[in-house]
Protein backbone atom coordinates (compact mmCIF):
# COMPACT_ATOMS: atom_id res chain seq x y z
CA UNK A 1 0.00 0.00 0.00
CA UNK A 2 1.39 3.49 -0.70
CA UNK A 3 1.88 5.86 1.71
CA UNK A 4 -0.41 8.25 -0.16
CA UNK A 5 -3.49 5.25 0.21
CA UNK A 6 -2.32 4.41 3.93
CA UNK A 7 -2.65 8.75 4.58
CA UNK A 8 -5.74 8.94 2.64
CA UNK A 9 -7.09 5.83 4.64
CA UNK A 10 -6.10 7.34 8.30
CA UNK A 11 -7.76 11.08 7.89
CA UNK A 12 -11.14 9.69 8.64
CA UNK A 13 -10.54 7.59 11.51
CA UNK A 14 -8.03 10.01 13.35
CA UNK A 15 -10.83 12.66 12.79
CA UNK A 16 -13.50 10.63 14.21
CA UNK A 17 -11.04 9.52 17.07
CA UNK A 18 -9.91 13.56 18.09
CA UNK A 19 -13.79 14.31 17.47
CA UNK A 20 -14.79 11.67 19.97
CA UNK A 21 -12.15 13.06 22.32
CA UNK A 22 -12.97 16.20 22.61
CA UNK A 23 -15.37 17.43 25.33
CA UNK A 24 -19.22 18.51 24.35
CA UNK A 25 -19.56 22.29 24.27
CA UNK A 26 -21.75 23.16 26.69
CA UNK A 27 -24.55 25.50 25.60
CA UNK A 28 -25.11 29.02 25.83
CA UNK A 29 -28.22 31.33 26.94
CA UNK A 30 -27.42 34.77 26.60
CA UNK A 31 -23.35 34.10 27.24
CA UNK A 32 -24.34 31.86 30.15
CA UNK A 33 -22.75 28.45 29.78
CA UNK A 34 -24.73 25.94 30.55
CA UNK A 35 -23.90 21.74 30.94
CA UNK A 36 -24.52 19.70 28.10
CA UNK A 37 -25.17 16.95 30.82
CA UNK A 38 -25.64 16.79 34.59
CA UNK A 39 -25.76 13.27 37.17
CA UNK A 40 -28.99 13.04 39.02
CA UNK A 41 -29.67 10.27 41.46
CA UNK A 42 -26.85 8.41 40.06
CA UNK A 43 -28.14 9.00 36.55
CA UNK A 44 -26.75 10.57 33.72
CA UNK A 45 -29.12 13.22 32.51
CA UNK A 46 -29.15 15.34 29.13
CA UNK A 47 -29.99 18.79 28.44
CA UNK A 48 -33.63 19.05 27.17
CA UNK A 49 -33.77 22.76 26.26
CA UNK A 50 -32.91 26.53 28.03
CA UNK A 51 -33.73 29.65 27.86
CA UNK A 52 -34.10 32.97 29.75
CA UNK A 53 -36.27 34.31 32.25
CA UNK A 54 -37.55 37.49 31.55
CA UNK A 55 -39.39 40.03 33.61
CA UNK A 56 -40.48 43.16 31.34
CA UNK A 57 -37.04 43.19 30.17
CA UNK A 58 -35.00 42.34 33.08
CA UNK A 59 -33.29 38.93 32.91
CA UNK A 60 -34.14 36.81 35.92
CA UNK A 61 -33.06 33.54 35.80
CA UNK A 62 -31.51 31.27 32.91
CA UNK A 63 -33.56 27.90 33.21
CA UNK A 64 -32.77 24.14 32.08
CA UNK A 65 -34.03 21.40 32.55
CA UNK A 66 -32.37 17.91 31.61
CA UNK A 67 -34.06 14.63 31.42
CA UNK A 68 -33.26 11.05 30.52
CA UNK A 69 -34.38 11.31 27.36
CA UNK A 70 -35.11 14.18 24.91
CA UNK A 71 -38.90 15.03 25.60
CA UNK A 72 -40.72 17.87 23.70
CA UNK A 73 -44.37 18.15 25.19
CA UNK A 74 -45.29 18.89 29.20
CA UNK A 75 -47.08 15.01 28.80
CA UNK A 76 -44.02 13.61 27.98
CA UNK A 77 -41.88 15.25 30.52
CA UNK A 78 -44.23 14.61 33.34
CA UNK A 79 -44.69 11.40 32.41
CA UNK A 80 -41.37 10.77 33.00
CA UNK A 81 -40.76 8.72 36.84
CA UNK A 82 -36.93 8.52 36.17
CA UNK A 83 -34.83 11.82 37.63
CA UNK A 84 -34.97 14.87 36.24
CA UNK A 85 -33.58 18.59 36.62
CA UNK A 86 -34.83 22.23 36.37
CA UNK A 87 -31.59 24.28 37.19
CA UNK A 88 -32.34 28.08 37.64
CA UNK A 89 -28.96 30.05 37.45
CA UNK A 90 -29.98 33.92 38.94
CA UNK A 91 -29.44 36.88 36.75
CA UNK A 92 -30.41 39.16 39.64
CA UNK A 93 -30.84 39.86 43.13
CA UNK A 94 -34.02 38.46 44.52
CA UNK A 95 -35.48 38.51 47.75
CA UNK A 96 -36.54 35.20 48.70
CA UNK A 97 -40.27 36.43 49.71
CA UNK A 98 -40.69 37.88 45.92
CA UNK A 99 -39.02 34.24 44.56
CA UNK A 100 -41.11 32.14 46.54
CA UNK A 101 -44.28 33.63 45.46
CA UNK A 102 -43.90 33.92 42.14
CA UNK A 103 -42.93 29.98 42.30
CA UNK A 104 -46.81 29.56 44.44
CA UNK A 105 -48.66 31.65 42.15
CA UNK A 106 -47.59 30.11 38.77
CA UNK A 107 -47.87 26.43 40.43
CA UNK A 108 -51.14 27.73 41.56
CA UNK A 109 -52.12 29.03 38.30
CA UNK A 110 -50.58 25.51 36.66
CA UNK A 111 -52.95 23.34 38.64
CA UNK A 112 -56.37 22.26 39.11
CA UNK A 113 -57.96 22.09 42.33
CA UNK A 114 -57.90 18.91 42.61
CA UNK A 115 -54.37 18.93 41.74
CA UNK A 116 -53.61 21.82 44.08
CA UNK A 117 -55.32 19.92 46.95
CA UNK A 118 -52.81 16.82 46.28
CA UNK A 119 -49.98 18.80 47.32
CA UNK A 120 -51.27 21.64 49.48
CA UNK A 121 -48.71 20.48 52.39
CA UNK A 122 -45.85 20.29 50.27
CA UNK A 123 -46.75 23.24 48.69
CA UNK A 124 -46.55 25.09 51.61
CA UNK A 125 -43.71 23.86 52.69
CA UNK A 126 -42.07 24.45 49.35
CA UNK A 127 -42.69 29.05 50.29
CA UNK A 128 -41.22 28.40 53.24
CA UNK A 129 -38.59 26.93 52.08
CA UNK A 130 -37.92 30.19 50.18
CA UNK A 131 -38.87 32.29 53.10
CA UNK A 132 -36.08 30.58 54.99
CA UNK A 133 -33.07 31.90 52.51
CA UNK A 134 -32.29 35.05 53.20
CA UNK A 135 -32.10 36.43 49.48
CA UNK A 136 -30.85 35.15 46.16
CA UNK A 137 -28.11 36.41 44.34
CA UNK A 138 -26.59 36.97 40.69
CA UNK A 139 -24.69 33.74 40.31
CA UNK A 140 -26.73 31.71 42.79
CA UNK A 141 -28.03 28.45 41.14
CA UNK A 142 -31.06 27.07 42.38
CA UNK A 143 -31.24 23.09 41.14
CA UNK A 144 -35.18 21.24 41.55
CA UNK A 145 -34.60 17.88 41.30
CA UNK A 146 -36.91 14.70 40.85
CA UNK A 147 -35.07 11.58 42.32
CA UNK A 148 -37.00 8.49 42.53
CA UNK A 149 -37.21 7.35 46.23
CA UNK A 150 -36.20 10.36 47.51
CA UNK A 151 -38.88 13.02 46.18
CA UNK A 152 -38.15 16.63 44.69
CA UNK A 153 -34.33 17.81 46.09
CA UNK A 154 -33.98 21.54 46.33
CA UNK A 155 -30.56 23.26 46.26
CA UNK A 156 -28.88 26.56 46.75
CA UNK A 157 -25.14 26.63 45.41
CA UNK A 158 -25.02 22.95 46.10
CA UNK A 159 -26.64 23.16 49.73
CA UNK A 160 -29.78 21.13 50.89
CA UNK A 161 -32.43 24.00 51.08
CA UNK A 162 -35.31 21.99 52.90
CA UNK A 163 -35.97 17.81 53.55
CA UNK A 164 -37.30 16.28 50.12
CA UNK A 165 -40.76 16.32 49.07
CA UNK A 166 -42.10 12.58 48.64
CA UNK A 167 -44.75 12.56 45.85
CA UNK A 168 -44.27 12.98 42.42
CA UNK A 169 -47.08 15.34 41.61
CA UNK A 170 -45.49 17.89 43.49
CA UNK A 171 -42.55 18.07 41.27
CA UNK A 172 -45.32 17.97 38.31
CA UNK A 173 -47.01 20.68 39.69
CA UNK A 174 -43.28 22.59 40.24
CA UNK A 175 -42.91 21.33 36.24
CA UNK A 176 -45.83 23.54 35.47
CA UNK A 177 -44.40 26.60 36.87
CA UNK A 178 -42.34 26.28 33.18
CA UNK A 179 -44.22 24.06 31.24
CA UNK A 180 -48.42 24.58 32.03
CA UNK A 181 -50.46 25.79 30.05
CA UNK A 182 -50.02 29.30 31.79
CA UNK A 183 -46.24 29.25 31.95
CA UNK A 184 -44.03 31.76 33.51
CA UNK A 185 -43.03 32.61 29.78
CA UNK A 186 -44.44 31.30 26.56
CA UNK A 187 -40.98 31.51 24.72
CA UNK A 188 -39.40 29.58 27.50
CA UNK A 189 -41.25 27.02 26.98
CA UNK A 190 -40.60 26.32 24.19
CA UNK A 191 -37.11 26.70 24.76
CA UNK A 192 -37.10 23.82 27.70
CA UNK A 193 -38.96 21.53 25.58
CA UNK A 194 -36.28 21.95 22.92
CA UNK A 195 -38.34 24.20 20.06
CA UNK A 196 -35.89 27.25 20.04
Amino acid sequence: MSIGKLFGSLVPALTLMFALALPAHAATVDGIKIDDTVTVGGKALQLNGAGMRKKFVVNVYVAALYLAEKKSTPADVQALTSPKRVSLTLQREVSSDEFGQLFITSMNKNSTKEEKAKVISQTGKFGEMFAAQEKVKKGDVITLDWIPGQGTVSTLNGKPMAEPMADIAFYNAVLRIWLGDSPAQDDLKDALLGKK
